[in-house]
């Protein structure tokens, strides 16, 4: 039975996607299991590992739920994130995020 899911993200520099997604998300990795591999844990729900593979990089998306999508906003605009607003999506509301690299991260309003 599967209980939990990390999502990945491939990036080409691990350091401008430590700093990226540290922003993102207000606080420094959780763990750091090996070279390369930096990760946010996210409790019961989950996490998200970034992994330097430059050969892949940018061809990953990662979909995170959010409870509060304005002020994720707010807060991505505040630590310098470019976006263009929460936007209707899916039957939900999502702010479309686009890391250095080209992956995309996206918060779903919940």
């Amino acid at each position: 039975m599967i209980r939990r899911v990390m999502a990945n993200c491939t990036v080409t520099d691990s350091a401008r996607a430590e700093d990226w997604y540290a922003r993102l998300f207000d606080r420094e990795p959780d763990a750091r299991p090996m070279a390369g591999l930096i990760e946010w844990d996210f409790g019961a729900g989950g996490g998200l590992q970034v992994w330097s593979e430059p050969g892949r990089a940018g061809r990953s998306s990662a979909v995170l739920e959010e409870t509060d999508l304005d002020a994720a906003a707010a807060h991505a605009t505040r630590v310098g994130i470019a976006h263009d607003g929460p936007q209707p999506g899916g039957g939900a509301r999502i702010l479309q995020l686009t890391d250095p690299d080209g992956n995309q991260v996206v918060l779903v309003g919940v």
